[in-house]
């Protein structure tokens, strides 16, 4: 009953869309048509939108965003969308205005039987809570890093955010249960070698797509590996040492872009950035120009194809 509830809502919330947006009927005119009241409109309109039924692009008349995503293009061979936001914004409301242009984003770029590889982080973590319902077939979401640490095994957290997106898109999740860091490289490659987590790391290189933003020790809005006890006070230190400005999925680079020599790469669980760069699409969402020395270093990698940012920290990318 509930199944036939849902697809009568849908059918009609299509039709209210058809003959708001493509007929330019009237909200009144639509009530009638439909034999309902205007609120009833109003609400089958919202579904439309939040169900992707309706996805709404606004192109603006004015030319800045434009001309940053251009320029930003044209510097670093990113295909990016400068999101507007208000200079006097928290950063935490900056996170989640760029966060839905990136969700909304998503509803171009995921298709059926992709494999979609997703770092957890407190950006992702805010993506997968205003992903847009789209129901494609055959797509697996792959956890890129492992989430334990000696304080929690960080399975709920990383699982929550792959969760939302298997369940947005009718797909799977794939989970990679080990450490984000193992104390010994020794450990790393014993348990590399295990068939359980080959599993998983045979599916990277097919992977179609990846997801991620940049760590930042010094953001503003704390890096989930930097805040959340995966890093001690010695380890923050030598990194500092090694000159590193980010990380993507807890793998370290340094602002050129380069990642060889920093000895905490070899514990880490995630993807060589090398393996990044051969992946076809990937998407770096980045808030905050607390995060432009990260970001500038993973442009400076070459693992971002795509890049969602919004315009403070745009600006200062091209200064």
């Amino acid at each position: 009953m509930d199944q036939i509830g849902d697809a009568r809502t849908m059918q009609r919330a299509l039709t209210a869309a058809h003959l708001y947006y493509v007929q330019d009927r009237t909200m009144d005119a639509i009530a009638q048509e439909l034999g309902t009241s205007r609120s009833t409109v109003s609400r089958l309109l919202t579904h439309a939108r939040a169900t992707g039924i309706v996805d709404i692009r606004i192109r603006s008349p004015f030319a800045a965003p434009q001309r940053l995503e251009e320029r930003l293009a044209e510097r670093f061979g990113v295909l990016t969308q400068v999101v507007p936001v208000p200079d006097e914004t928290t950063e935490v409301d900056r996170l989640q205005r760029v966060a839905v242009a990136a969700a909304h984003a998503l509803l171009d770029l995921v298709q059926d039987d992709m494999i979609v590889g997703v770092a957890w982080g407190s950006t992702t973590a805010a993506v997968s809570r205003h992903l847009v319902p789209k129901s494609v077939h055959g797509a697996t979401f792959v956890q890129l890093n492992g989430s334990g640490n000696t304080h929690s095994t960080g399975l709920l957290y990383a699982s929550e955010i792959l969760s939302r997106f298997a369940a947005a898109y009718d797909g799977s999740a794939q989970q990679f249960p080990v450490p984000a860091f193992f104390d010994d490289p020794a450990t790393k490659d014993a348990m590399w070698r295990e068939r359980s987590t080959r599993r998983i790391l045979d599916m990277l290189p097919a992977m179609d797509l990846v997801l991620f933003s940049t760590g930042s020790a010094g953001s503003r809005v704390p890096s989930h590996v930097y805040s959340g006890g995966y890093l001690e006070p010695a380890e923050l230190d030598q990194l500092a040492d090694e000159g590193v400005v980010g990380d993507v999925a807890t793998v370290f680079y340094r602002a050129d872009g380069s990642s060889d020599g920093i000895a905490l790469n070899d514990r880490a669980t995630g993807p060589s950035l090398g393996l990044l760069r051969g992946i076809p699409r990937r998407l770096c969402i980045v808030s905050g120009v607390s995060k432009l020395a990260s970001l500038r270093g993973a442009l400076a990698a070459g693992i971002a194809t795509d890049l969602i940012v919004d315009e403070a920290t745009a600006r200062a990318l091209l200064e």
